[in-house]
């Protein structure tokens, strides 16, 4: 199999996208951990990938996506066809990570509820920190249950930067207060 590959420069850093003929794989922060996570994750789900650098439509897709996103035009990815590979439960998160609004966030308890299994918070968060499509499929929503800032795989900063913008563009709540769920008061 065939992966597309390009670097795509967005205000949250450089990001890595892959896509097959069919669909965007991977959308990951350019950093060397993050690379070294992804090249893992590819080698288990998709063995034997040849890598190419280039253009192909899915990536212009991506990229045009991106540019929409990060103006404050759309956040919907409706259009964009997904392909991550991961286990079962991992898909389940994933779903139900794109159906978190853009300007809000839920809790991993929230999510596991969602999905039939209040118990399984933990596993979540795993899943969540597991996803190969950073931002489109929106892991950076999900917060702590306390309305804490909880870990994201491309920096708290990058976090509270992507949260803050949804919220400015897109987000139906009101700002009254004008701080985040887990700002302090």
């Amino acid at each position: 199999m065939i992966l597309w590959r390009a670097l795509i420069d967005t205000p949250v850093g450089v990001m890595r996208a892959l896509a097959s003929d069919q669909a965007l794989c991977a959308f990951e922060f350019h950093d060397e951990g993050r690379m070294a996570r992804l090249d893992r994750r590819l080698a288990r789900w998709l063995p034997g990938i040849e890598l190419r650098d280039g253009d192909h439509p899915i990536l212009a897709q991506t990229r045009a996506w991106a540019e929409a996103y990060f103006r404050g035009d759309s956040a919907d990815t409706s259009r964009l066809p997904l392909d991550a590979r991961g286990a079962p439960f991992e898909q389940r998160v994933w779903a139900a990570l794109r159906d978190i609004p853009p300007g809000t966030t839920t809790s991993y308890g929230a999510i596991a509820r969602t999905l039939g299994d209040a118990g399984a918070s933990r596993a979540v968060g795993m899943a969540n920190g597991a996803n190969p499509i950073a931002i489109v499929v929106p892991c950076h929503r999900v917060i702590g249950a306390n309305g804490s800032l909880t870990g994201y795989g491309g920096g708290l900063d990058r976090k509270v930067w992507l949260i803050e913008h949804e919220r400015r563009h897109w987000s139906a709540a009101p700002a009254a207060t004008g701080r985040l769920p887990f700002d302090a008061p």
